[in-house]
């Protein structure tokens, strides 16, 4: 049998988890947009997808930089930074943007928002890329790759946008990870990995290592990344001062640095959405994907203690229409809760003549007021007897998954869900 237990650190966010009395192996994901800034115009701007394109400082004048490049710019040898009259030299015909930071800042928001699904414990690392403290996500998403290849997916299916993922015991190792694998990559540096992945890459790529210190390093004979976690650490300290053992540690695969959320409430709502693989206009086909819905989100509001107050649904319909509409409950994280409130809203809203493409569905309110709850019709039908059963229920299901997947155990009605 296993045992588990929690020390907590300074912060509750940050707890350690234990197994057997030793530490569970840490799971962090760095993951990064590809060429975010152009990707998010291509969101806007679908011709730009299939043409050589690029956001660039004043393009009419002809000056400046390349911001960010698609890849198909990329394929002519067009890079980030490089000189815009270069740029149009290797690529003529390439299309240019001016760049919009408040559309990106923008985007960038809703990519942070659905990471937050994933984990109470994102830090962001600039507009284009964040750590996620994935650690006993296991249960929820499944393995690693699993998990990155879900977080990938749900990115180009709902923001339309690209990225990779790291996944490492450490942000370093994650976010060098990140870079091994573009676009859409998923890539793994464990500690085990570290000789055959890490060390034989040029120095110059190390994260942290800039230019000038790239060329210090090969002056003294430095020209890989295992050279360097191989060198006289004594030594390369004395060379490279205070900043030195930072770098040796990290090419050596070690880093103490955890994942800090830069939000105070970093999860300000749980939401799945399921773009359905034919339109459909029955009711209780939606209402069973409604019942998927509401299952990965009550397990995932449960593994991170949020109740909400606020229940919304999403229908896109095939002309690209999309209605959303909330209500409000009483607090809850339990399945059957925000399924039942999820269903009353499409009942209220279901219209037969206009076939539904995407269905979606959210939890949010996590920090609102007692004094601003509103009673709705779900307070008055449900006694709290049922509510603790519907809690116990939720509770021995994400145990059972928790041990042995997700796939081990599921609602009846979910079985019909191949019907759709």
């Amino acid at each position: 049998m296993q045992i588990c237990c929690y020390e907590w650190t300074a912060s509750p966010r940050h707890k350690r988890i234990f197994e057997g009395g030793k530490p569970v192996k840490k799971v962090i994901f760095l993951v990064d947009m590809n060429a975010f800034f152009i990707s998010c115009e291509m969101t806007r701007n679908a011709s730009l997808a299939s043409v050589p394109a690029a956001v660039a400082g004043d393009p009419k004048k002809r000056t400046g930089i390349i911001l960010a490049a698609n890849y198909e710019a990329r394929s002519h040898g067009v890079k980030t930074a490089m000189v815009l009259h270069e740029a149009l030299k290797r690529c003529p015909e390439m299309i240019l943007v001016s760049p919009d930071l408040t559309f990106y800042k923008q985007k960038s928001r809703e990519v942070m928002d659905l990471l937050s699904n994933y984990s109470p414990i994102v830090e962001q690392n600039s507009i284009d890329e964040a750590w996620l403290d994935m650690t006993g996500s296991e249960g929820l998403f499944g393995t690693p790759v699993e998990a990155a290849k879900h977080i990938m997916d749900e990115i180009k299916d709902r923001l339309g946008l690209w990225c990779s993922v790291g996944i490492a015991e450490n942000k370093f190792l994650a976010k060098m990870a990140s870079d091994m694998k573009k676009p859409l990559g998923i890539t793994e540096l464990w500690k085990d990995d570290i000789p055959i992945k890490l060390w034989p890459l040029p120095v110059k790529t190390m994260h942290g290592i800039g230019a000038k210190t790239a060329e210090k390093l090969e002056r003294i004979g430095i020209h890989t990344i295992g050279e360097l976690a191989n060198f006289d650490a004594s030594l390369f300290v004395r060379t490279f001062g205070k900043n030195g053992n930072d770098i040796y540690l990290h090419a050596n695969g070690i880093d103490h640095s955890s994942v800090h959320p830069h939000r105070a409430d970093e999860m300000k709502s749980i939401g799945r959405e399921k773009t359905l693989p034919e339109n459909i206009s029955d009711i209780e086909k939606a209402k069973i994907v409604l019942i998927e819905l509401a299952d990965h989100i009550g397990m995932t509001a449960r593994n991170h203690g949020k109740k909400g107050r606020t229940v919304q649904i999403t229908l896109k319909y095939s002309d690209f229409r999309v209605v959303t509409r909330q209500t409000t409950l009483s607090a809850t994280f339990t399945t059957r809760e925000i399924y039942q409130a999820g269903c009353s809203l499409l009942e209220q809203n279901w219209n037969r003549n206009h076939a539904v493409r995407l269905i979606g569905l959210s939890l949010s309110g996590f920090q609102e007021e007692d004094s601003l709850k509103q009673l709705s019709f779900f307070d008055l039908k449900e006694d709290p007897g049922k509510n603790d059963k519907n809690q116990r229920i939720d509770q021995a299901m994400d145990k059972i998954r928790s041990k042995h997947g997700t796939e081990i155990i599921t609602l009846a009605a979910l079985v019909k869900k191949e019907t759709i």
